[in-house]
């Protein structure tokens, strides 16, 4: 058993700062949010307020494990991947995975071409938001007031010359 102090703490492809409270440094591995992470540990009977850098081996060894066995521990309502239209089944997905799964959802929305996979395929707002105002590519489109000031003078100037 490790009693020192480590400075980063590697937990499913994740690092995490020592210095941070287990609970809220847990929030930095994708898929996991602040009730998930407060579950884990209570499931584990490892203190929220601890600091990561203060961990032992067997406490990061039981919050992994946790972490692998989320789907079976926990409640369906929990879990961010329920009833894949792919499998039927519920999972939780982690770090890069999650990233993966989200990438095929849409792009089976694209090929399937409903709505939001259009709108992904085009790089606008998916969820009803106003497009007109918010949402722009590119320079911004207001009024460039020195530039038209600067036109004006300068048209000024040339009728004075004539």
């Amino acid at each position: 058993m490790s009693s020192s102090y480590r400075h980063i703490v590697r937990i499913v492809d994740a690092d995490l700062k020592g210095e941070d409270k287990v609970a809220y440094a847990l929030t930095k591995i994708r898929g996991i949010g602040i009730n998930t992470s407060f579950a884990i540990l209570r499931s584990c009977g490892v203190d929220p307020e601890t600091r990561v850098g203060l961990l032992q081996d067997s406490d990061i060894k039981r919050i992994e494990e946790a972490l692998t066995t989320i789907q079976t521990k926990f409640p369906r309502h929990m879990l961010n991947r329920r009833k894949d239209p792919f499998t039927g089944q519920d999972h939780h997905l982690l770090g890069s995975d999650l990233v993966v799964g989200m990438k095929s959802d849409i792009d089976h929305m694209k090929k399937m071409k409903c709505w939001k996979g259009v709108r992904h395929s085009q790089g606008l707002k998916v969820r009803g938001q106003c497009t007109r105002t918010t949402g722009r590519f590119g320079a911004a489109v207001g009024v460039a007031r020195k530039a038209i000031l600067q036109q004006q003078q300068a048209a000024q100037q040339q009728e004075k010359k004539e």
